[in-house]
């Protein structure tokens, strides 16, 4: 996955605040944006996904939970053997070490914030 460039500032005075600042993809870019924390002193990392209809990730396992923010759309999550339907506003959290995915099953886009607690971004893909 190629995901887009982004800028960080750096705030006068103050070493311990990050900011980094988003910018649009430009064409054939992916719009994801991944974030690992250990580049800014962070104990959390995160994707900010944008996926398509019918369109979602591949079966993954993590050692720590993860939690889902659905910010726009409809997503079917499998974790485990369970299938589950979420919508704008919803938040899904899958334990760790059990398989999971999800799909966009809407007809618009899928806008979802991935949050891993962990300074990096630790995945098997399955």
């Amino acid at each position: 996955m190629t995901v887009g460039a982004h800028a960080n500032v750096d705030v006068a005075g103050r070493p311990d605040i990050s900011v980094r600042r988003h910018r649009s993809p430009a064409p054939g870019e992916s719009p994801t944006v991944r974030f690992e924390g250990k580049d800014y002193g962070s104990p959390v990392s995160m994707f900010v996904t944008d996926s398509a209809p019918g369109t979602g990730s591949q079966l993954h396992v993590h050692p720590y939970r993860e939690t889902w923010v659905v910010r726009k759309g409809e997503a079917e999550f499998l974790v485990g053997g369970e299938r589950l339907c979420a919508s704008a506003g919803d938040i899904v959290v899958a334990p760790a070490d059990v398989p999971h995915r999800y799909l966009n099953v809407g007809t618009g886009q899928l806008e979802l914030v991935c949050i891993h607690p962990s300074d990096t971004i630790r995945q098997q893909d399955l």
